[in-house]
């Protein structure tokens, strides 16, 4: 059946939602702000020719429109407007007292849905998925019914206004934040009562349910500062760079919940920790999993997560000589490098490149002759009377010294001279260092390295015989020649102490000149 409503009429309806639409709405949800609802809807009669209410066979359709928006958590504000078709025709005979038997009208409501909604928070999450409600509408109604009488004739054809209220229930199921299926039933009480043609007096019994199944659309541009899809009021991770998969929260993406996300997280599948970029370490060494040759173990990084007890770079399982002390360096199986193939490695050996028995400290022996001739050097080595110049009777023996150290390169040689008593104790402190000093240049001249001689002088002060005797003094008088290896101490200083400091040379005073007197000359005799 064709409404009967004028096109003007429903036009100037629809202008009017328009315009009212604005102003009624403050906020659907809080990220989006204006929502848009259709729906299919049914009315069921109810009044003083009987009641349809909850027939499934008395089923009338129409449609609908709302737009609305937020207010508060719980409320929302809006502009409704439906069209429908309401019907009845009553079962009773035709000698009953009312005139009217049937009705058929197109009915439009133009309402002001205020919803008070359960999910506010409160009772619901606003986002939850089922979101119950109930809904308040003060509105107008507006009715054009075909009244039929018994004998099913059309009586009467006019329109009807009044202004109505409406109570209702629904619920909406939230697909997403912009998407929802609603379903709400309510009933309707026009301030009238002509809807079937039947008025008492003092009653108004003419009301109706309506039924409403539709989508809903909420519109609006959420606040999302970093483009993630999650608005910032809800958003516990502001600031996700571009193009990063997040959670409902809003932050990164964590599969396996070690506190990385995902886009940083070198190993996604497996929870690790922040510091290998979320690999795993199962030994606490700081080397992931996947790197780490012993991933059981504690180890050191620059050995791949291998331990290395002694620090000497060759890991334990690899290490033949794992106790090696600190810094010394080892070859491919740990062990300290031994150079010269001795037996005595090269951090304990005093001549690493030459090799020697371990009881001479890795360094070669010198020959029983030679070691010898060193002792009985002493012997024949002689200065000039009170001077440090050498005999020429001791160049043999230096030479035979200097052969020598020469021909065993990782020694040293210390030169100790001594003097006997006569004479000032510090003129023959320097008399002996000056003696020692010249022995070493001869060798030095030999081509002996100067950095293998120390020479001392001892002056008077170790005596190894009587100084009361010629003899004795013979033998004080004396140049003592010692060899030592390197990392030994000098052996002098073991035998006599430090050498005394050479005292500083007396200053020598010039003579004054002497004056002679001067020649005096007899006078010329006077002629």
């Amino acid at each position: 059946m064709l409404p009967r409503i004028s096109l003007s009429k429903v036009l100037a309806l629809g202008i009017t939602a328009c315009t009212l639409a604005p102003q009624l709405a403050h906020a659907q949800t809080s990220d989006r702000k204006t929502n848009i609802s259709v729906y299919y809807n049914w009315l069921q009669y109810h009044g003083d020719l009987g009641s349809e209410w909850f027939k499934h066979d008395k089923v009338e359709y129409g449609i609908g429109v709302t737009v609305s928006r937020y207010v508060a958590k719980g409320l929302d504000v809006g502009l409704d407007l439906s069209y429908g078709d309401m019907k009845f025709s009553a079962d009773y005979p035709k000698n009953t007292r009312y005139a009217t038997r049937r009705f058929d009208a197109n009915v439009v409501n133009v309402g002001i849905p205020i919803k008070l909604k359960l999910n506010n928070g409160w009772a619901l999450k606003e986002d939850a998925f089922i979101a119950p409600y109930l809904v308040v509408q003060p509105g107008v109604f507006f009715a054009s019914p075909d009244l039929y009488d018994i004998n099913d004739r059309l009586v009467s054809n006019s329109d009807v206004y009044a202004f109505d209220i409406q109570a209702a229930a629904g619920i909406k199921f939230n697909f997403s934040e912009a998407f929802g299926v609603f379903i709400q039933t309510g009933q309707h009480y026009p301030l009238t009562d002509q809807v079937d043609g039947i008025a008492e007096k003092g009653n108004i019994n003419d009301r109706y349910l309506q039924h409403k199944l539709g989508m809903s659309f909420n519109l609006g541009k959420m606040a999302d500062e970093d483009g993630d899809g999650v608005a910032d009021k809800k958003d516990k991770c502001p600031g996700t760079p571009a193009g990063v998969a997040v959670d409902l929260n809003g932050c990164p993406l964590d599969g396996d919940k070690d506190g990385v996300p995902d886009y940083q997280d070198k190993c996604p599948t497996e929870a690790g920790v922040a510091a290998l970029e979320g690999c795993p370490d199962r030994d606490g060494d700081g080397v992931r999993d996947s790197e780490d040759k012993c991933p059981d173990t504690p180890g050191k990084a620059a050995l791949q997560g291998c331990p290395d007890a002694d620090n000497d770079g060759v890991i334990d399982q690899n290490d033949k000589c794992p106790n090696t002390p600190s810094g010394v360096q080892v070859d491919a199986t740990g062990c300290p490098l031994d150079g010269d193939g001795d037996g005595v490695p090269d951090y304990q050996d005093r001549c690493p490149a030459r090799p020697g028995p371990a009881s001479n400290k890795g360094c070669p022996e010198m020959k029983v002759e030679e070691k010898k001739r060193l002792e009985e050097a002493t012997k024949f080595i002689q200065f000039e009377f009170d001077k440090a110049a050498l005999k020429p009777s001791s160049y043999s023996t230096l030479d035979a010294l200097s052969k020598i150290m020469n021909d065993y390169p990782d020694y040293n040689l210390s030169i100790s001279a001594h003097a006997d008593s006569k004479g000032d104790d510090n003129y023959n402190l320097r008399l002996s260092d000056e003696r020692a000093a010249s022995a070493r240049a001869y060798m030095l001249s030999k081509g002996v390295p100067a950095d293998r001689i120390v020479s001392h002088g001892y002056g008077e002060s170790k005596p190894i015989a009587s100084n009361s005797t010629d003899a004795g003094r013979a033998l004080n008088r004396r140049v003592e020649f010692d060899v030592f290896l390197p990392g030994d101490q000098n052996p002098a200083i073991e035998k006599y102490g430090e050498a005394p400091e050479i005292p500083a040379a007396p200053a020598v005073t010039p003579k004054a000149p002497v004056k002679k007197a001067p020649v005096r000359r007899p006078a010329p005799r006077r002629k």
